[in-house]
């Protein structure tokens, strides 16, 4: 038969636009290459932060904000800088997503009956002038029930347009490349792949059991990024960034492999800003992985002491929180692949969080008697095992007994006791005082005039070096693959456009295989929680026109 339209991709950006074309009564083809469990994609495994704009949540903890600013911190953070030619649409793109995150999200999210936690996340918080990177205000808004809370109302529709006939989903379903008739697309074909039975997230085999071929009068490409494909990563990696690092973990799993940007460039689709990736420099190796070389992020408060691996404390705005790809850079040319927080047990009760729907069961459950039990003393339960288990963790009584454990877990003699313990009393001195000339410090103070920092993210400022809030914490620090920034240049209706910039006919592309939107609307980086936004965005846009569209 023929469809209206066939999506490849069942993750978000797929869903989403899925959804808007049954809407509309169109036929819909639906594949993916992994099972029927893996539904939602990369997606489900998320934090669930989404980026708005002068919320209801934001407004009643005090927070001013506006699409003026966010617009302005947007364009801070993006630096644009090939506005006729790679950023063209991605430029067109970005500012149709805050006026989106400052208009309607709010409430379609809402329609849709997705809820925020009420603490409004304050991250990428800059560190330079007001006119550079980062955000002004807090305006990470985390769903309530994580990712899986994102993903559940629209597999919830697909899933019921499944059974009325609307949507044939046909997981296990690899696509190869495209069906073209007189330069239009007309249609998908590839490889079907032999049943598997991995759970979501875990690796799924390759092995070919047939072939098919499927028409359609337009397809969406809603596949993914390339975060777990590391030779293209590495392939791709920006000299701006230093040397591409032999070892990373992997913050994706393992279906993100990029395949399907190649086999559309092949069909005349373009790719920009290739040199653009969002990798995080907090990364943790998962004791109890569900994916290759599992890696987690630490979402950190602002309070953590942030060494190289030689033992130099890094500047502004290298701190944690502040600018990721600052900081990446700034490892990178230490010409080591990882580095060090500092911290006391304070610390880590109260600011670290795992990024991950699977480390955060109490908000992913929906359980408010679970979420309190995060103001009692100590860290919640995944980030006490990650202190138990993890083997980038070492806990020590004292600093010198905190150095040697780090030397031996790094394998080398890089760092020095004394070095490090100077630094840090010199840190400590300046906590004498509510002023300061050390900005990491200063940022502390300023953090906790956000009562939402104050109540639930910002340890009170303490000495390290004072016995009374130890044991002393170290924590190695690995770089973990994320985010594809580049991608399908597309136009606002979500398609791809070739090489001469006019449209390919026929094919289309959501989600963060277009960089989630124009091939990059971030430009080089990410105001975060906008990653989730931007496929829903992307994917509501190309399925909205191709709605439409006879």
């Amino acid at each position: 038969m023929l469809y209206d339209v066939a999506i490849v991709g069942a993750g978000l950006a797929g869903l989403v636009a899925a959804c808007e074309l049954v809407d509309a009564k169109k036929k819909v083809l639906l594949v993916d290459q992994e099972p029927e469990n893996s539904m939602g994609g990369q997606a489900y495994w998320s934090f669930g932060g989404i980026f708005l704009v002068n919320s209801p949540e934001q407004r009643r903890l005090g927070i001013k904000d506006s699409k003026e600013l966010a617009w302005q911190d947007w364009q801070g953070t993006a630096g644009f800088d090939r506005l006729e030619d790679e950023d063209s649409w991605a430029f067109k793109w970005a500012k149709a997503y805050v006026e989106f995150a400052a208009g309607e999200k709010y409430e379609w999210l809402k329609s849709l009956g997705i809820k925020f936690f009420p603490v409004v996340g304050w991250a990428e918080r800059g560190g330079s002038l007001a006119g550079g990177h980062g955000n002004s205000v807090p305006r990470f808004h985390i769903v309530w029930g994580t990712g899986p809370g994102i993903v559940k109302p629209f597999v919830d529709k697909v899933n019921k347009a499944i059974k009325d006939g609307f949507i044939d989903f046909k997981p296990r379903h690899r696509v190869d490349e495209f069906i073209q008739h007189e330069g239009k697309i007309g249609g998908i074909s590839g490889t079907i792949l032999a049943e598997s039975y991995a759970s979501r997230g875990e690796k799924s085999s390759r092995i070919g059991i047939g072939e098919f071929t499927y028409e359609a009068k337009a397809v969406i490409v809603a596949s993914g990024g390339i975060g777990a494909n590391f030779d293209l990563v590495r392939k791709n990696w920006p000299q701006r960034l230093g040397t591409p690092p032999k070892n990373m973990v992997c913050g994706v799993p393992a279906y993100v492999d990029g395949r399907m940007l190649e086999i559309t460039e092949h069909a005349g689709g373009r790719i920009v800003n290739r040199d653009r990736m969002w990798h995080y420099t907090e990364g943790l190796r998962n004791w109890d992985p569900i994916w290759p070389n599992h890696g987690i992020r630490i979402l950190p408060g602002p309070s953590s002491l942030w060494f190289d691996a030689e033992g130099n404390r890094f500047s502004a705005p290298n701190f944690p929180g502040f600018d990721t790809l600052s900081t990446l850079e700034a490892i990178q040319k230490t010409g080591h692949e990882y580095s060090w927080f500092i911290l006391t047990e304070k610390i880590i009760e109260k600011e670290f969080a795992l990024s991950g729907s699977e480390q955060n069961p109490d908000l992913t459950n929906k359980s408010i008697g679970e979420v309190l039990k995060r103001i009692l003393p100590g860290p919640p339960a995944p980030i006490q095992a990650f202190k138990e288990h993890g083997e980038d963790f070492v806990i020590a009584d004292n600093l010198k007994e905190l150095v040697d454990g780090m030397n031996k877990l790094a394998g080398n003699e890089l760092l020095n006791f004394m070095k490090i313990k100077e630094q840090i009393m010199a840190r400590d001195r300046e906590m004498d005082n509510k002023f300061t000339k050390d900005l990491q410090v200063n940022a502390i103070h300023g953090a906790r005039n956000y009562i939402g920092d104050k109540l639930v993210r910002v340890a009170k400022p303490h000495k390290i070096l004072d016995p009374h809030n130890w044991p002393l914490i170290a924590v190695r620090l690995n770089i973990l693959t994320r985010k594809t920034l580049g991608g399908l240049q597309t136009n606002l209706d979500g398609a791809v456009l070739g090489i001469d910039g006019q449209p390919v006919p026929g094919l289309f592309a959501a989600g963060e295989v277009s960089g989630f939107g124009g091939g990059g609307v971030h430009g080089y980086r990410s105001l975060e929680g906008t990653f989730v936004g931007g496929c829903l965005f992307s994917g509501r846009q190309v399925g909205r026109y191709l709605a439409k569209r006879e």
